[in-house]
């Protein structure tokens, strides 16, 4: 596949998981925890860009790993390795991402301190461990579907799909930014 192909092929696969990470979200806001619906995102669309981010991150550095057989002795560690890996990079990308949402909006949208083992309420364990299993599942079961559905697209089609997702998020964010700002 061409360098242009895989950064659209990239590109569609940030859209899908960050639209995938904003149904997560809701789930658990109005099915697991009662709370009732909300926009779970700093954008107005369906869709969760850390999510997309992790994702993408989460394939750059761990693709190459999760294909290698690492044993210990007779057991394959290489699917531990690949679970650490995943928690490790999506914690930091969270507790990024709250830093940099509390210097853009004065605060993150989360709260962590009904956790145990939390930092600020930033981070905690057990989203951590969930991103890790969430992770592992999106990673040996949902990507290579995404890849074989990406193989089966023409070029045409993989332009198309890029742009328009790439001008309806880049709308969006504009109006959250310059338009609808608080």
């Amino acid at each position: 596949m061409g360098k242009s192909k895989k950064v659209q092929a990239m590109y569609l696969y940030f859209v899908i998981y960050s639209i995938i990470g904003w149904l997560y979200e809701v789930f658990l806001e109005v099915v697991v925890y009662r709370w009732g619906f909300s926009n779970r995102g700093f954008l107005f669309g369906p869709y969760l860009p850390v999510y997309g981010i992790g994702a993408i991150v989460i394939l750059l550095c761990l693709l190459p790993l999760q294909k290698k057989k690492i044993q210990l002795g007779r057991c394959t560690i290489t699917p531990i390795l690949v679970f650490l890996g995943i928690v490790v990079l999506t914690t930091a990308i969270e507790l990024a991402t709250s830093y940099i949402l509390e210097w853009q909006t004065g605060g993150w949208l989360w709260d962590y301190t009904r956790f145990s083992y939390h930092f600020e309420g930033r981070i905690a364990l057990n989203p951590s461990i969930r991103f890790g299993i969430g992770g592992m599942f999106f990673l040996y079961l949902v990507q290579p579907l995404l890849e074989k559905m990406n193989a089966k697209l023409s070029d045409y089609m993989r332009i198309w799909l890029c742009g328009i997702c790439f001008v309806i998020m880049t709308v969006d964010f504009l109006l959250k930014l310059f338009v609808f700002s608080t």
